[in-house]
């Protein structure tokens, strides 16, 4: 359960005086008041959906199930997706086979328009947590945030089990965990590809994989009816459909492998063809790099390591200087070159404050902020509060990114803004031959591939919300896979594999699998009155009421004090001010005479209904009612 709740206010100005206990109780105290059927009920479904809950609410009805979830029979395997298979990101899948219990990767998705306000999400643990006795060890596959962002909270809430994964990965992971000083220290070791490691009593096998950040990793499951395999995020390493040396050499292992279970990615199962190969861009960049003329901004996203690195690279062998701006990018070059994954020259990478000192012509600037996020380098940029780097007329800006949907508005902005400063922008769509960005996910072909050379006998689609795990299916079964065999699972879905290996089903019980959000110190999966109250002061705003009560005689010993942030402009309004003052002196004072004594909780509880009843039916907006009864 959340403890912290930001809406609550040490002190309220009113008539230029300081009232420091005006809100000291809370404001999630008006949420005691009962609501009406009428209008509460119809914003409350409008706003949340027919179940007229908010996001939250899925959570707490699933806690009614925890305890009564049966453990695994004899030779039963256990297959939970945890995160990501209902959305991109917060990936996490637990395999539970007898006693042993291995977790694979335990990532985060940041906050959307269901939960304002909150740091980020991350999968819901409580189905571990409930059996930390049996988990044997988290297996990540590889260093991006939708894999890792949430291990620091989830280790500590799993019993802290040891992690396994590659150099780099491991290198990210105990970076972000100096994040969180008060966790635990990781017990990380590192393997590499062609290792087995074994846990309780499941042994497990890796094998490298393409991707956008060096060292990844698929993971293979021995199981006794054959192999549980899944690689992670992945592309092939291909040239107009050719699969390289490389990457057929390892993938043979699965060429006479009796592989049971494949779960895979399905991300850009809607893209046709094969993936764009990531050297196309390497070449793209460096034809940039080397005939645009003046001072270039490349912004790409920050795990995209293999690019920055080759960007950094190239571009010192022309001579140029490297600045680097934004923190997430900044770190990511530092893990890189302590992996030795490159090794740029001293004085080749420099302060973003002193791009200045140099011709154009001799500066590329690396810059977090494709995506038009408010706070990224590029974006203050744009909009010129950045206080460190200016634009200049001529320059190019190069968005080495495509669009992530949902942002296309943001992203125009920025646009706009570095337009009219003189920078002329190269993106995807506009860069001709010369590509700029590649996705690190596998298209179609690609995904066929997979699905071919491992030649499964039970499927479950992952990495993507449902109508995509859906066309992955139906992908799957076009290559010969028969539907019976492939689960399309929630999160939280419990599959099994039959103790002899020849059916797979979904249990009609569920794991927990509400959002777990990760808000400022806090971490929870039931904030339903503080997600609530945030989309109501988003939307509607917030009218606080300070009345000063007589406690002798139960009367307002004077008119009471309004204020309203994001709901109406109250010098505006006088007649609408007049009126509630009205109601509430009415609302107080029989609330008073009806008890026979004087009680606050039932007083703020009738006023908050009866004035935010009043508002809605005058306004159509329900501002989120914070009545203050003072005594004298």
């Amino acid at each position: 359960m959340i403890k912290k709740h930001r809406l609550s206010f040490s002190a309220i100005s009113v008539d230029n005086k300081k009232i420091p206990e005006a809100i000291s109780r809370s404001p999630e105290k008006p949420e005691r008041r009962r609501p009406s059927k009428s209008s509460t009920y119809q914003y409350r479904k409008k706003r949340f959906g027919a179940h007229g809950k908010s996001p939250s609410y899925g959570a707490k009805r699933e806690e009614s199930l925890k305890g009564t979830i049966p453990p695994p029979g004899s030779g039963v395997i256990r297959v939970i997706p945890l995160g990501g298979v209902e959305e991109i990101g917060k990936n996490m899948t637990a395999i539970e086979i007898g006693n042993d219990i291995i977790v694979i990767d335990a990532g985060m998705h940041f906050s959307n328009e269901a939960t304002p306000g909150v740091d980020y999400v991350i999968p819901n643990t409580t189905y571990l947590e409930e059996r930390k006795e049996k988990i044997r060890a988290l297996f990540i596959t590889h260093g991006h945030l939708d894999h890792i962002g949430g291990v620091p909270i989830v280790l500590s809430r799993i019993g802290n089990p040891p992690v396994y994964s590659r150099n780099l990965s491991i290198l990210m992971m105990r970076k972000r965990q100096t994040e969180f000083p008060q966790m635990p220290p990781m017990k990380e070791n590192i393997v590499e590809k062609d290792e087995t490691v074994t846990c309780g009593k499941i042994k497990v096998r890796f094998f490298g994989v393409t991707h956008t950040i060096p060292d990844s990793m698929g993971i293979i499951v021995e199981t006794e009816h054959g192999s549980i395999v899944t690689p992670g995020d992945y592309k092939l390493d291909q040239i107009d459909g050719i699969v390289s040396k490389e990457e057929e050499k390892e993938y043979a292992i699965f060429d006479h492998a009796k592989v049971l279970l494949l779960m895979t990615d399905s991300t850009n199962i809607e893209n046709e063809g094969f993936s764009l190969p990531e050297v196309k861009v390497h070449k793209g960049l460096e034809n940039l790099i080397k005939k645009v003329p003046g001072r270039m901004i490349i912004a790409a996203f920050a795990s995209h390591i293999t690019r920055l690195a080759y960007v950094v690279k190239f571009a010192e062998t022309l001579g140029k200087k490297i600045a680097i701006d934004g923190r997430s990018m900044k770190t990511n070059i530092d893990v890189a070159i302590e992996a030795g994954l490159f090794s740029p020259d001293k004085g080749t990478i420099i302060p973003i404050e002193e791009a200045d000192n140099y011709p154009p012509n001799k500066v590329v600037v690396l810059m977090t902020g494709a995506q038009g996020e408010e706070f990224a380098s590029l974006n203050r940029v744009a909009n010129k509060t950045h206080t460190k780097f200016k634009l200049h007329k001529g320059d190019t800006v190069i968005l080495s990114a495509s669009i992530v949907p949902g942002n296309e508005r943001a992203v125009e902005k920025m646009k706009d803004g570095l337009t009219r400063q003189g920078a002329r922008i190269i993106s995807y769509r506009t860069a001709g031959e010369d590509f700029v960005h590649a996705t690190g996910h596998g298209n179609q072909e690609d995904i066929k591939w997979l699905h071919r050379k491992t030649h499964p006998k039970f499927f479950i689609p992952i990495h993507g919300n449902h109508y995509r795990l859906v066309l992955h299916k139906e992908l799957a079964m076009e290559i010969g896979m028969s539907e019976e065999n492939i689960i399309v699972p929630d999160n939280g879905s419990i599959i099994e594999i039959s103790a002899d290996g020849q059916k797979i089903t979904a249990r009609k019980e569920k794991a927990p699998a509400g959002l777990m959000m990760v808000d400022g110190t806090s971490v929870g999966d039931a904030q339903d009155v503080v997600i609530r109250d945030r989309i109501m002061l988003a939307e509607d705003g917030m009218f606080v009421i300070i009345a000063l009560l007589d406690q002798r005689t139960g009367k307002l010993k004077k008119s009471p004090d309004l204020i309203s942030r994001g709901f109406v402009y109250l010098k505006e309004n006088q007649e609408l001010l007049r009126q509630v003052r009205i109601i509430i002196k009415k609302s107080v004072e029989e609330g008073a005479a009806k008890r026979g004594q004087i009680d606050f909780d039932y007083i703020k509880a009738e006023l908050g209904e009866t004035v935010s009843r009043f508002l809605y039916q005058k306004t159509e907006k329900r501002p989120l009612v914070i009545p203050v009864i003072l005594s004298v």
